[in-house]
């Protein structure tokens, strides 16, 4: 019996044949399953940068890969380098550096930071420093010597990079949709393919942006964990004691292709990408909307576009951040979709290890995804030692589970009320 080429809708079916991961658990899928599947955390104490004074001084930060200049653009860049690369080898495709698809990058917001930021000062200044007017800032800028931080702190420059190494077709995009940015990618690359624009598609969410400005910033927003000691205990979601996220950086590529590209040239298909849901909700910049409709719209749209049922839906991949309303918004939006049922269906967040790594936690947590289905073992969600009752979940704890696995719900709910879901699966139903 042939395999089909389309699903029930008559579109194109979208498969995964490369992957590609790095967090602060390691380079590559192999370093970050055994990691992951281990219960190890990757969350420590920042040597980055100093931090005296503040409050949380934990992250989960990609050390091991140094950077010059050290800022968020080039770590990210690197980071997504990284991830491109071992997914796009593994997709195996004939001809080297030509990508016969599009890019899609979700990339964090850029800004000049501190360093840069003091050094303009200080080519500004003529010896007081305190007294800098915005014209002598405008002089220090024309001096020229700064002409690579324009393209540097320019939004788009890590997409343009990663497709010219990669030689991806067409303008490469960049996106930032907050938390959910690294689904909205593969989400982008899925319409693509179905519409027929594209037979593939590079995928990628990076992050690397752990630094002073956006530590006190989350801190301000109360959404950050202050449980210092020890630092791999501070992530605990869907923990009755959970007080906030932890920060983490990353980055996941995946490469995505019609089945019918992939069979004709014989690719090893890891996965499907069956189902994608996106619901925007402006209630608040960090709050869910009370009665949770963003959310619960979002996961039906997901599993609806895969042509499946709620009971179909084996295990969810959370995005399970640790902060007390995420995780009360996320289960009530599951229980809403899927009922009773969802008191048995398994549970776990990525995150209790390697943090939020922000744009690029879609991507990593669909990687993950697919790694679960095709390993069977579930991760654990560690630090779950305090269950909350109000949130009545089978929540995977502190040790892996196996489990076969056909389809996954990987949930990502970002602030400013952007939601995207995915659904994966081993095949389609």
């Amino acid at each position: 019996m042939a395999q089909a080429e389309t699903d029930k809708f008559g579109r194109p079916l979208v498969v995964v044949t490369g992957m590609g991961v790095v967090t602060s658990l390691g380079r590559g899928q192999d370093e970050n399953w055994a990691a992951l599947t281990a219960g190890r955390s990757g969350i420590h104490e920042i040597r980055r940068f100093s931090t005296e004074n503040l409050r949380t001084r934990i992250a989960g930060t990609v050390d091991f890969e140094p950077v010059e200049p050290f800022c968020a653009p080039m770590l990210s860049e690197r980071l997504a380098e990284l991830a491109a690369g071992e997914a796009v080898a593994q997709a195996a495709f004939a001809r080297t550096g030509e990508f016969p698809g599009p890019l899609f990058v979700a990339v964090p917001p850029v800004e000049v930071e501190w360093p840069q930021r003091e050094a303009l000062a200080a080519a500004a200044s003529s010896g007081d420093e305190a007294s800098i007017t915005y014209s002598q800032l405008l002089a220090g800028a024309a001096t020229r010597r700064f002409d690579a931080w324009h393209d540097l702190f320019t939004f788009g420059t890590v997409a343009d990079r990663i497709a010219d190494r990669f030689g991806t077709l067409g303008s490469p995009i960049s996106l930032s949709t907050a938390c959910s940015s690294g689904a909205t990618a593969i989400q982008l690359g899925v319409e693509a393919i179905r519409r027929g624009e594209a037979e593939a598609a590079l995928c990628i969410g990076t992050d690397g942006s752990v630094n002073p400005e956006s530590l006190i910033r989350f801190s301000l927003l109360s959404a950050l964990s202050t449980q210092n000691t020890p630092p791999e205990g501070a992530a605990k979601p869907f923990s009755k004691n959970r007080d906030g996220f932890v920060m983490g950086e990353g980055a996941a590529a995946l490469v995505l292709e019609s089945a019918a590209s992939a069979r004709a040239r014989g690719a090893r298909i890891l996965g499907y990408v069956l189902g994608c849901g996106e619901k925007g909700d402006g209630f608040h910049r960090t709050r869910s909307s009370p009665d949770g409709a963003p959310i619960i719209a979002a996961i039906r749209e997901a599993i609806e576009d895969a042509g499946l049922s709620p009971d179909d839906i084996d295990y969810v991949n959370a995005h399970g951040t640790g902060t007390p309303e995420n995780d009360k918004m996320e289960a009530l939006g599951c229980m809403k979709v899927m009922g009773e049922r969802m008191g048995a269906v398994p549970i776990s967040s990525n995150k209790s290890m390697i943090g939020h790594t922000l744009t690029a936690a879609g991507a990593v947590e669909a990687v993950m995804s697919l790694l679960t289905i095709t390993n069977g073992r579930l991760p654990p969600t560690i630090n779950y030692a305090v269950p909350d009752p109000a949130i009545p979940l089978d929540v995977v704890p502190n040790a892996a589970r196996d489990s076969q696995v056909r389809f996954v719900l990987s949930n990502s709910f970002g602030f400013g009320g952007q939601n995207t879901c995915l659904v994966l699966g081993a095949e389609p139903k």
